[in-house]
C-alpha cells in the first residue's frame, strides 16, 4: 500500500522536527519549510497529497499560502495546525482548509485529522467544539464526532 505524501510548514525548528517524526510514522514527509512563501514554491515542485501548515509564520502566514496552493490545486486538502484555540480564527481557516489542530493535542490527533481530509472530510480540535456548529450549522463529519 502507497503512503499518502506531505509537506510541512512549521517556523520552529524543535516543532517541526518533532512534527515531521510524528507524521513520518504515518505518511511520507517529503518536505519541512519554515514560512508561506516556501510552501507555495515545495507544492508545486512535490504536489504532496496533503498539507500540514502553521498559521502564525513569518512571511506569508499558513492561511495566505493555503489560498494560494487552492487557486492552483484545489484538490490538495490543508490541515492547519496552531496554538490558537480562537473559533473566529478556526472558523476563517477552515473556510480555506479542511482540518484544524491544536498543537496542544497534535499528538495522534494530527495523523487522524490528516487521514480525515485525506478521505474527503473536515477535521475540528475537538477542545474548540463541535465542527457543525463551527461551520455555521453545515453538517460536517470531523474530530468532534458530529
Amino acid at each position: 500500500m502507497t503512503r499518502a505524501t506531505l509537506v510541512l510548514a512549521e517556523d520552529h525548528t524543535t516543532i517541526a522536527e518533532q512534527l515531521r517524526g510524528l507524521l513520518g510514522e504515518a505518511f511520507d514527509v517529503l518536505a519541512v519549510v519554515s514560512h508561506g512563501e516556501a510552501l507555495i514554491k515545495a507544492v508545486r515542485r512535490l504536489r504532496p497529497n496533503v498539507v500540514v501548515t502553521d498559521i502564525s509564520m513569518p512571511g506569508m502566514d499558513g492561511i495566505q499560502a493555503a489560498r494560494a496552493i487552492l487557486a492552483d490545486w484545489p484538490d490538495v486538502p490543508v490541515v492547519f495546525i496552531t496554538v490558537h484555540d480562537d473559533p473566529v480564527l478556526a472558523r476563517s481557516a477552515l473556510s480555506v482548509g479542511k482540518g484544524y489542530v491544536l498543537k496542544a493535542a497534535a499528538g495522534e490527533e494530527l495523523i487522524d485529522a490528516v487521514r480525515h481530509v485525506l478521505k474527503g472530510g473536515y477535521f475540528l480540535s475537538p477542545a474548540l467544539g463541535r465542527i457543525d456548529l463551527l461551520m455555521g450549522n453545515q453538517t460536517v463529519s470531523g474530530g468532534t464526532g458530529s
